[in-house]
C-alpha cells in the first residue's frame, strides 16, 4: 500500500502566541537544532512516504529557509518529493467574503488538487505539534489489515496537565473500533487515549467526505464528519506506545523541551534504529568553552561561545553565554547573546535576543520568562 504525506505547518498557532508571532508553528525551533515539522517529516521520509504537501496560511517565510528544496530530507526529487502548498482562498464567511482556511476541513478543502493528483493509496495526515519518532509503515499496515477508511494514532496519557485542551479524546474496544470521540474540556479525566492528530485515511474516501463537506458547508473535521459516521464509516484506533509530547501553551514548550534533558527521553527521540530525525544542516565551528566555564547538565548545539556557568538549559546555536553569567533551568534560542554577570533561570529567549551585563531575570517552570525576538533587555 502506497502513501502520501501531508503536513499542517499553522494548526494551532494561537496556541504558542509568544513563538509564532514571526513564524509558523511548524518553524517553531525545538531540541537545539530542530524546527517541529523535522519530527512529521522525518517519520514520514523514514516510512518511505517520499511526496509530501505541506499547507501553509501566514508567517512561513522562516518555513520556506528551513526546508528549502527538501534535500535535507532527501525530497528533492523531479518525481514526488516536497511541494509547499499555499493558502488559496477557498472558504467563504457568512457573507460569501472570500477568505483563507480557518479549520482543518477548510486546509483540505483548498488543497483538494493535490489531493486529486497523488495516484497512492492512502493519505497520511500530521500536526506539527505532536513529537514524536513513529514508524508509519506499521499504522499503514494496520490500516490496510483492518480494511480502515480512516486509521487515528492514539496516545494512552496519564495526567489531566498532558492532555490539551483542544485535544480529542478517542474510545475503542479491543479490537480498535472506534465508538466514541469527544473533545477534551478540563476536568472531564485524568487518564484518557487521546488522538496525536496524525491519521491514515484512503484516498479515495478523503475526496468522498471532502466533497460532501463542501457540499454541505461543513467546516470542522471531528464534530462533522468523524463524529457524525461513527458507526458507519470503517473508523480504527492505532495505540501508539513510545514517546509522545504535545505543545499546547509557552508552558508546554518549555516542560518538553527540558525533557529532552532526560536521556531516556532523548534515546527515544533521537535513537532510534534507522528512525533518524533530519534537519538544515547548518555548518558552524565547535563550541568554544573557555577558561572558567561550567555546563552541567545540558543540551548545547555548535557554535557557541560558553564562558560562564550553564546548568539544565538547552542552547541552540551561535550563543554566546558571558563570564561571570548562570543559567539554570532555560532555553535560549539561536544566536542569543548574554553579557556579563547574568542570572537567568527559567527564561525562554528567542532568536537574536540581547541580554545585557548584570541583569537579572527569572520565571517560573509554569509560567517561564520569555524575551521576545531580537528583544534588548
Amino acid at each position: 500500500m502506497t502513501a502520501a504525506g501531508l503536513i499542517f505547518s499553522n494548526i494551532h498557532d494561537e496556541c504558542l502566541p509568544e513563538l509564532t508571532r514571526h513564524r509558523t508553528m511548524a518553524s517553531v525551533p525545538f531540541g537545539g537544532r530542530y524546527r517541529l515539522i523535522d519530527f512529521p517529516l522525518s517519520n514520514m521520509v523514514n516510512s518511505n512516504i517520499t511526496k509530501v504537501g505541506v499547507i501553509t496560511h501566514y508567517n512561513y517565510q522562516s518555513l520556506l529557509d528551513h526546508i528549502g528544496t527538501g534535500k535535507d530530507w532527501d525530497l528533492a526529487r523531479r518525481s514526488g518529493g516536497i511541494k509547499l502548498l499555499p493558502p488559496f482562498i477557498s472558504a467563504f464567511d457568512s457573507k460569501g467574503t472570500p477568505s483563507l482556511y480557518h479549520t482543518r476541513l477548510e486546509a483540505m478543502m483548498g488543497v483538494m488538487n493535490f489531493i486529486s493528483r497523488c495516484d497512492e493509496d492512502v493519505i497520511v495526515l500530521s500536526d506539527c505539534d505532536a513529537i514524536c519518532n513513529i514508524d508509519l509503515r506499521d499504522v499503514i499496515k494496520y490500516h490496510e489489515r483492518s480494511g480502515a477508511d480512516i486509521t487515528i494514532v492514539t496516545k494512552r496519557v496519564r495526567s489531566a496537565n498532558a492532555i490539551a485542551a483542544r485535544q480529542w479524546i478517542v474510545n475503542a474496544d479491543d479490537n480498535g473500533n472506534i465508538y466514541e470521540v469527544a473533545e477534551y474540556t478540563k476536568g472531564l479525566c485524568d487518564e484518557a487515549e487521546v488522538s496525536t492528530n496524525i491519521m491514515v485515511i484512503t484516498r479515495s474516501y478523503l475526496q468522498a467526505i471532502l466533497l460532501d463537506a463542501s457540499a454541505h458547508g461543513y467546516t470542522h473535521f471531528f464534530n462533522e464528519v468523524i463524529l457524525k459516521n461513527i458507526g458507519r464509516a470503517n473508523y480504527r484506533a492505532y495505540r501508539y506506545h513510545g514517546y509522545y509530547a504535545n505543545i499546547s501553551s509557552i508552558s508546554g514548550y518549555f516542560d518538553c523541551s527540558m525533557s529532552l534533558l532526560d536521556a531516556n527521553v532523548r534515546n527515544a527521540l533521537f535513537r532510534q534504529e534507522n528512525r533518524s530525525v533530519y534537519t538544515k544542516v547548518r555548518n558552524s565551528a565547535p563550541t568554544t568553552y573557555c577558561e572558567g566555564a561550567k555546563v552541567t547538565n545540558s543540551v548545547i548545539a555548535d557554535g557557541c561561545v560558553i564562558e560562564g556557568e550553564v546548568e539544565n538549559c538547552i542552547i541552540f546555536r551561535g550563543v554566546k553565554v558571558g563570564r561571570g553569567t548562570k543559567i539554570k533551568n532555560s532555553i535560549l534560542l539561536q544566536d542569543t547573546y548574554v553579557g556579563q554577570n547574568v542570572s537567568l533561570n527559567c527564561v525562554i529567549t528567542d532568536k537574536n535576543a540581547i541580554i545585557r551585563d548584570s541583569r537579572v531575570l527569572s520565571g517560573h517552570e509554569s509560567m517561564p520568562f520569555f524575551i521576545g525576538k531580537g528583544i534588548m533587555v
